[in-house]
């Protein structure tokens, strides 16, 4: 068995220890988690080539920070995922304890100066910091709320950044992906509940650790913040004459039903209970009370009667009649619904569910056109296996007008690739699918303009405004509605800390003509936080976007 040190171990960097590899090495314990802790290199700094801190898999957990410890185990090369690049660990066999104090160990601090930097340089120094004790400063700004797993994300003192009114981060076309330093605290205790805008009041400190396809601090605990204030104001837009509202709600896979663990693919992901988290209820109010009862409710992700369970059923009217319900109970009208279900599995999502698009609609104001719901794309290549768009008109009941609705949710960025991968960092393999898919709708639109009726598309686009994907689709005769919101205002979605717009109203630029088109987006589900170990009762990771037409009388 040799003594090696730890700066030629960590990650992927000049090893020579590898794989299978029995070593003893040395190091002051910076960091513990559940399944065991970091060392760092007590000899050795930030400047020197390599990481110097290195995870120790060790179950019992046998130091704690600050001793000097010196460990015998076996190297590994970690993949929490076959399609993850490796981490170095290694699996402790035997520890002993040579100090209970240790030498200091001096955190290298995250300043902007150090992160807000080219990619490629921030990757190399990220990589060279895996494992070692890193901070960010009282001061920092949280750019993202917090979420049920213990995820925080902050902004550096002296970042010149674009900025949301609420003090996040707006999203750079020239720069979409992103890194800013984020920590998880485990112990949920620890944690606080944080809006966006919230202010760190002391550092920060904890192993960088390589998880979830990016960089994050592993904090141990108390955050201690100045939170921010947060007002959850309803829409300024109302239903008057031929202006009608129409609300677009992504339901995060809302079904009414606790699924049996036995008969859903996944135990740990795919079991929840939307009625006893009160999500319905949040709908409900969403509705009825922030939209002020839009005249047409555009859904995505609404799942079947029994949710995740593979049972092969795809009737939704049980999710239906309970979101129904909760609308009266908040005070809202009986709105009717509006589906064509999806082949068993057959549009994606999570398994079993049989996720789809639907409308609700408010009858003491619009109807629903006879014979003109209809899914497109069934037969494109480009929507096998993926969410369908509903098209559906509907009519003014007192006076003419008429619109048609197409409810979208485009092919998902769930597989892009993340910022630090060895190769293609940030690539968006389903960029040219959604690409693909908006040519389809853009088709659809073109007949709807020859017969000179209105259109609004709408629903989670999972691209931006400044996209392939949302150009393609407006080409010349159409308008994206985001666009006319002040660019402070301009998100409704949080990714890592990027707030940036997914939801957008797209209408033929001939609407515009002597009619007023409105366009807004509330704000609260991208900026109020979850209490860390709870799923809380924001009923969307969406925030709400909601437009007001005005129908033409005719052609």
């Amino acid at each position: 068995m040799t003594t090696t040190p730890i700066h030629i171990l960590h990650g992927d960097k000049r090893l020579q220890a590898t794989g299978g590899d029995m070593i003893t090495t040395r190091g002051v314990v910076i960091g513990v988690t559940r399944k065991g802790y970091w060392i760092q290199d007590p000899q050795r700094d930030a400047g020197t080539p390599g990481s110097h801190g290195l995870f120790v898999f060790d179950r019992r957990r046998q130091a704690r920070v600050g001793s000097l410890v010196e460990v015998s185990g076996e190297v590994i090369q970690y993949r929490p995922d076959p399609n993850t690049r490796p981490t170095t660990q290694l699996v402790e066999q035997a520890t002993r304890i040579l100090a209970e104090q240790g030498p200091l160990i001096e955190p290298f601090w995250l300043t902007a100066e150090r992160v807000l930097v080219r990619p490629a340089e921030l990757a190399a120094l990220l990589r060279r910091l895996e494992g070692m004790l890193v901070g960010v400063a009282a001061g920092a700004t949280f750019v993202a709320p917090s979420n049920p797993f213990g995820d925080y994300v902050l902004l550096p003192r002296g970042a010149n950044l674009a900025r949301t009114q609420q003090g996040g981060v707006l999203i750079d076309p020239r720069l979409p992906e992103r890194w800013l330093p984020g920590f998880r605290v485990l112990d949920y205790d620890a944690a606080p509940t944080v809006h966006v805008g919230a202010e760190l009041l002391e550092p920060i400190l904890g192993p960088l650790n390589f998880r979830a396809a990016s960089y994050q601090i592993a904090a141990a605990g108390p955050v201690r913040v100045r939170q921010a204030e947060v007002q959850t104001l309803p829409t300024s837009l109302r239903n008057e004459g031929a202006r009608i509202t129409v609300l677009t709600l992504n339901c995060f896979n809302l079904d009414p039903h606790k699924e049996d663990p036995n008969r859903v693919k996944d135990p740990d992901r795919d079991v929840d209970d939307d009625v006893a988290d009160r999500r319905f209820t949040a709908l409900g109010r969403a509705i009825a009370r922030d939209a002020k009862c839009p005249a047409i409710v555009a859904l995505q992700e609404i799942q079947d009667n029994d949710g995740a369970e593979l049972s092969g059923a795809v009737d939704a009217a049980s999710t239906f009649a309970r979101l129904i319900a909760a609308i009266q109970r908040a005070g809202g009208p009986r709105y009717d619904w509006a589906d064509i279900p999806p082949e068993a599995d057959a549009d994606g999502g999570q398994p079993g569910g049989n996720i789809r698009n639907a409308f609700l609609y408010d009858t003491a104001r619009v109807q629903l056109e006879a014979n003109t719901m209809q899914r497109l794309g069934v037969t494109e290549p480009a929507f096998e296996g993926s969410r369908k768009p509903l098209a559906a008109r509907f009519r003014l009941v007192h006076g003419p007008g008429e619109v048609e609705v197409i409810n979208v949710h485009l092919a998902s960025k769930r597989h892009q690739n993340g910022l630090f991968e060895a190769t293609q960092p940030g690539f968006d393999p389903r960029l040219d699918l959604r690409v693909q898919q908006v040519e389809v709708i853009g088709a659809h639109l073109a007949a709807l303009r020859a017969e000179q009726v209105d259109y609004y598309v709408t629903g989670d686009f999972n691209d931006f405004e400044f996209s392939d994907t949302l150009r393609a689709l407006i080409g010349e005769h159409s308008i994206n509605l985001v666009e006319t919101v002040p660019e402070p205002l301009r998100f409704d979605y949080n990714h890592r800390g990027m707030s940036q717009a997914l939801m957008h109203g797209v209408v033929a630029r001939r609407q515009l003509v002597g009619r007023t088109v409105e366009y807004e987006i509330l704000h609260a589900n991208a900026l109020i936080g979850t209490k860390p170990g709870q799923q809380g009762e924001k009923p969307s990771d969406h925030a709400y976007v909601i437009a007001r037409l005005e129908l033409a009388s005719g052609p």
